[in-house]
């Protein structure tokens, strides 16, 4: 998936127009929860959420959906993230 088709989905699914989030390198992230459901696309560097379920990273080109109320960690790799963060 690209920018363009990220953003075609999330205005479909219903979210809201997607804000650029960069985060530095090592950020943490501790375990949270937020009261909206969450798309985020990769557009550099890497995230690794880790919920229950366990981890998985996410680098460019990837995306992720979050539930709202669903607890996750975020840690962000050496290089920094930046990425694209769309909220319903």
């Amino acid at each position: 998936m690209d920018e363009r088709a990220f953003r075609e989905h999330a205005e479909r699914d219903g979210y809201q127009d997607p804000a650029l989030v960069d985060w530095a390198a090592d950020t943490v992230n501790e375990t949270h929860a937020h009261v909206y459901d969450c798309a985020l696309f990769v557009l550099s560097g890497e995230l690794t959420l880790a919920t229950d379920d366990g981890e998985k990273t996410y680098r460019a080109g990837d995306t992720a959906l979050m539930a709202r109320d669903r607890r996750h960690a975020e840690r962000v790799g050496p290089n920094g993230v930046k990425l694209l963060v769309a909220r319903k």
